[in-house]
């Protein structure tokens, strides 16, 4: 049995010894990289060139690379001898590329010869499982024992790792490792998941960090900037630059991500203690595998477990926590008690926000019959909070002394982003199901504030506000075409003002005496909807909101959708 003390690194040059050196094997790379990029097109010297620059980067090489190198390698890739079999061909005489698109030398199988040796360096290996120098080797080992058996079998493997096949950003992990390896600034080309552009900076790598199949790269953008946590999957392009390293004193990666689950650090924030409550299903699972290595069992319950964790309270924290659903509760500390309890109230909602077709079409049937329907909970409460956000600003910045307008004309030219928040996919649908044809005409917002919440005259809609016209009267033909949707940010009911209406007064445009007959003469529908709800009708109908009895504010926001040009 060998022991720690005997290890000698001078072992480790049993391991695989490649059949070609390692300057050749950059050259082919490099090669390889070029001619999968269909979108230049690649010359001999321009190959030469790349081969050049990708030895200088990479070993410090600056003699550059001769014109019967460069042949003699495209000769070899297209050869069988080290089972490349490289479709390369000349287009025009000139141009070289791979005649099949989705060729890479990464992609052949390995050949028995390279199993062989694969499968010696995996008892090599093996040799050292349990040496503290290996202990993190053994999933690897394992993974790639595995791989040598399943291609020498030509059977399914019998080990099925983790993996995110369609990850993005993979092909920047050798260039990254070789940067921080050497000490090179590169020059990233970067868009968040919250960016609308992609933004282009130099970037000192130090450290590239792995967490739940997803890439991470840190480092600074410069000597007086805080430690940055990239993903690779956000970066669009990668050069190494010139600029000098800077190196900052004192990092190491064990101490960084002492204090935290996942990636996301803050350098400002102390660590502090989480308690949950871990539910006796999940129990198990947490104890086994703990969420952070200072988990500890506080105590144990008769329905489950209390645990603590001396953590910062970061995004990936957040993630786990909410994973568990009714599984674990937040104890302390109250502030992320209150986040994670909002964001399961958002999902209920989201749940809640859910059209039935069923529904959603004996509704439209009723817009037919009646003139009028009612759908709630079209929007969620996230989404109505940010629908009301920029009217709110823009009556805070127009108030004429003490009284604002109560009335915004033309929302989709003062307000850039409203559209796309406003139609959401149930908004979407509700205009589809009851014209396919159907465009917007405009929008307008309007708030009943307590001083303005009176009762309103009975009226028909017989004038549309048209793009680049004013409010023209049009005929009963068109009017009928059209419709309006009233979104309600507050809730609408005889306390708060309701919308009375005379269902099926939608077909006709009707005189005052007639108006008069029609509503001291039946008893008027009272629609009365919550919060998030919209109410569809056409212009004809005739409708009044009643005054309000609460000093309550309520808010609305008027859609107009006509069906047919005119």
């Amino acid at each position: 049995m060998l022991h720690d003390e005997a290890f000698n690194s001078s072992l480790l040059k049993k391991i695989i010894i490649m059949p070609v050196n390692r300057n050749a094997l950059i050259r082919y790379k490099t090669l390889d990289k070029c001619l999968q990029n269909r979108y230049r097109q690649w010359t001999l010297e321009n190959l030469i060139d790349a081969c050049s620059d990708a030895l200088y980067e990479y070993e410090g090489i600056d003699k550059g690379v001769s014109r019967r190198t460069v042949q003699a390698d495209i000769q070899m890739m297209r050869s069988d001898k080290l089972g490349y079999n490289a479709p390369i061909v000349v287009v025009d005489r000139k141009y070289y590329t791979y005649e099949d698109k989705e060729y890479s030398i990464t992609n052949i199988p390995l050949t028995d010869q390279d199993l062989g040796m694969l499968s010696e360096a995996v008892a090599f290996l093996k040799e050292f499982k349990g040496f503290s120098h290996f202990r993190d080797l053994d999933g690897m080992i394992q993974k790639l024992e595995d791989h040598v058996y399943s291609q020498k079998t030509k059977q399914e493997p019998i080990i099925d790792f983790e993996k995110n096949e369609g990850l993005k950003g993979l092909e920047y992990l050798d260039q990254l490792y070789q940067a921080i390896i050497k000490r090179k600034t590169v020059s990233l080309t970067y868009q968040s998941f919250k960016a609308r552009e992609a933004n282009c900076f130099l970037f000192h790598p130090y450290l590239l960090k792995e967490y739940r199949n997803r890439w991470f790269v840190l480092g600074v953008r410069g000597d007086t900037q805080p430690i940055m946590t990239l993903a690779l999957d956000r970066i669009l392009d990668i050069e190494i630059s010139e600029e000098s390293f800077y190196q900052r004193k004192y990092f190491e990666a064990s101490s960084y991500f002492h204090d935290v689950v996942g990636v996301t650090v803050n350098a400002n924030q102390n660590p502090q203690e989480v308690l949950l409550f871990v539910e006796r299903g999940n129990a198990p699972y947490v104890l086994t595998k703990p969420i952070h290595h200072s988990q500890k069992l506080v105590k144990k319950e008769h329905n489950g477990v209390v645990i603590s964790l001396q953590v910062q309270i970061n995004f990936e924290l957040e993630r786990v926590i909410l994973g568990f659903g009714d599984g674990v509760k937040v104890l302390a500390p109250a502030n992320l008690k209150r986040r994670i309890k909002g964001k399961l109230l958002h999902a209920i909602d989201a749940y809640h926000a859910e059209l039935d077709e069923k529904f959603l079409k004996n509704c439209i049937n009723g817009l037919g019959r009646r003139g009028i329907f009612m759908l709630p909970n079209v929007f969620t409460d996230k989404e109505k909070k940010q629908l009301g956000k920029p009217f709110h600003q823009y009556l805070e910045q127009h108030e004429k002394g003490d009284k604002a307008p109560t009335v915004i004309e033309n929302i989709f030219d003062k307000f850039a982003d409203l559209r796309p928040m406003l139609f959401n996919s149930n908004l979407k649908r509700i205009v589809d199901a009851i014209d396919k044809n159907a465009f917007l005409m405009g929008g307008r917002y309007f708030h009943r504030t307590p001083q303005t919440a009176k009762s309103l005259a009975w009226h028909q809609q017989q004038k549309i506000k048209m793009k680049g016209k004013g409010r023209g009267k049009l005929s009963v033909e068109v009017l009928k075409t059209f419709f309006i949707v009233h979104l309600h940010l507050d809730e609408i009911s005889e306390k708060y003002g309701a919308l009375q209406v005379a269902s099926g007064s939608q077909n006709k445009i009707l005189n005052k005496d007639e108006i008069a007959l029609i509503t001291q003469n039946s008893v008027p529908h009272l629609s009365e909807v919550k919060a998030n709800s919209i109410q569809v009708f056409r212009p004809l109908l005739l409708h009044r909101y009643t005054k309000s009895a609460n000093n309550k504010r309520t808010r609305i926001i008027e859609l107009i959708f006509g069906t047919k040009e005119f």
